[in-house]
């Protein structure tokens, strides 16, 4: 029973994912293969790297605007870097990261010191970072470096690099928050930040790694996104933030905190594939205006699923 209390959300998002699944495989010929499989990965491995980070973000009870802002910036930094100042690859994303890293940890700090709302923090995180890559490069920069190249074509049988960054990600991120103290310092500070001061868990370090991880994941997503476009691109990141955020509580994590998983997330990331391929490839919709409608359709009913499970089988109506 305390099994099914910590998971149940996540367990519903894995059979609303399967029931869809099925539907769409049995109206949709050659929809049940591996090759669409694994396009679920690639073509959202990025959102899927930024959500990873925002999970850990959401869970400790916070929530992170800047991810999207902060993939852009990285993937144009890195373009910079390697075609107007021709660093290595591995030293360009290396720096990208260490930036993203950074500005996580400067605004978990904030929060915590200053007690203001994280919406507010990391809403101007936001727009400081963005102002940023316009300030480095004014347009999208292509990348025809021969080493990045190389790395951007990379498979492991079938998998495409970006692919494999993704579940490498969410495999790293399902481990420190399960087997790790300071993933279980993660829930604990979503079920109640006062709660865990009295326990005298390390609220403030916990509460900065989380966003600096934030930042990690979404500034190694701008690394992704370059390998997937061959580019840095300023737009790709607009709206990103409220896909992340709409993939986790998808995947079964609270917005109230304190319950869900990583591999929620990735069953979010693999749930909006689905509708995003269903969509525009089967049913041949050029136009975004029908997947946002699904997305939000499909966000709202999580919510709302949520909160009568949270309150059937824990008792409790703070899922909101």
């Amino acid at each position: 029973m305390n099994f099914l209390r910590k998971h149940i959300t996540v367990m519903a998002g894995v059979v609303a994912y399967l029931l869809l699944y099925a539907i769409a495989a049995a109206r949709y010929d050659g929809f049940a293969s591996l090759p669409v499989f694994i396009n679920f990965l690639s073509n959202n491995a990025v959102l899927g790297i930024v959500a990873v980070g925002m999970t850990f973000v959401i869970l400790s009870g916070g929530i992170d605007l800047s991810v999207g802002a902060v993939m852009s910036f990285s993937s144009v930094l890195i373009g910079v870097l390697i075609m107007d100042h021709h660093w290595s690859v591995f030293a360009a994303i290396g720096a990208a990261v260490a930036c993203g890293s950074l500005l996580g940890a400067i605004m978990g700090a904030v929060i915590h010191r200053t007690g203001i709302k994280p919406f507010i923090v990391t809403l101007a995180g936001m727009f400081f970072v963005r102002g940023l890559a316009f300030i480095i490069h004014l347009e999208s920069i292509a990348i025809s470096d021969k080493a990045h190249t190389a790395i951007a074509i990379t498979r492991v049988g079938p998998l495409p690099i970006t692919a494999l960054l993704l579940l490498g990600f969410v495999a790293a991120g399902w481990f420190v928050a399960v087997f790790t103290p300071f993933g279980r310092n993660v829930y604990a500070l979503g079920g109640s930040e006062e709660a865990s001061l009295l326990m005298g868990l390390p609220v403030q370090s916990t509460k900065i790694a989380v966003y600096a991880l934030s930042g990690f994941c979404a500034s190694f997503a701008g690394a992704a996104l370059t390998f997937y476009l061959s580019s840095g691109s300023h737009l790709e990141g607009v709206g990103m933030e409220l896909d992340a955020i709409a993939t986790v509580v998808i995947g079964g994590t609270l917005l109230a905190g304190g319950v869900g998983s990583v591999f929620g997330t990735l069953i979010g990331v693999l749930m909006l594939g689905l509708i995003l391929t269903s969509i525009t490839t089967y049913e041949g919709m050029t136009s975004s205006g029908m997947t946002r409608v699904a997305i939000g359709a499909l966000l709202l009913m999580f919510v709302l699923l949520q909160k009568v499970l949270m309150r059937r089988f824990v008792g409790v109506g703070r899922a909101t």
